[in-house]
C-alpha cells in the first residue's frame, strides 16, 4: 500500500504540474483536476487488480485472484466491488485476516477474490 501510494502522490504531482503549464480557465481547470484525481485514485487500483497485481504487490510477490479457481484473474467488476468495500471499511477489513484459515480480508470475501504468492 505503501508503495501504490507513493506512485499515485508522484502521478498527482505530475499532473499537477502538466497542468499548471496548460492555459485554462477556472472552470475547465476544476473539471480536468476532478476527473485527473478520479481517474489516479478510483481506476489505478481496480484495473492494476485485472492484470493480478499494483506496482506494490508485484514488487512483494502477491497477486489476486479468483478465491474459485486461483489460477484465473478477477473480472473488473470483482476488482471494482474489492476496491470499494475496501476504500469503505479502510483498515477495518483487514482486521479479518487473522481470523479465517485463507488470511482473506473483509474485501476479498465479499468480492470473491484471495490474495496468493506469486507461483
Amino acid at each position: 500500500m505503501l508503495i501504490d501510494g507513493i506512485l499515485m502522490v508522484i502521478l498527482m504531482f505530475i499532473a499537477a504540474w502538466v497542468m499548471g503549464n496548460m492555459k485554462m480557465d477556472e472552470e475547465q481547470e476544476g473539471v480536468i483536476k476532478a476527473i485527473t484525481f478520479a481517474c489516479i485514485w478510483g481506476v489505478y487500483e481496480p484495473v492494476c487488480m485485472i492484470s493480478g497485481a499494483t506496482l506494490g504487490n508485484y514488487l512483494i510477490g502477491i497477486r489476486v485472484r479468483k478465491y474459485s479457481d486461483t489460477n484465473k484473474r478477477i473480472s473488473i467488476f470483482q476488482a471494482y466491488v474489492r476496491f470499494i468495500v475496501k476504500v469503505l471499511l479502510g483498515w477495518i477489513s483487514f482486521l479479518t485476516i487473522g481470523m479465517n484459515k485463507e488470511r482473506r480480508a473483509i474485501h476479498d470475501l465479499v468480492a470473491g477474490t484471495v490474495m496468493i504468492e506469486k507461483i
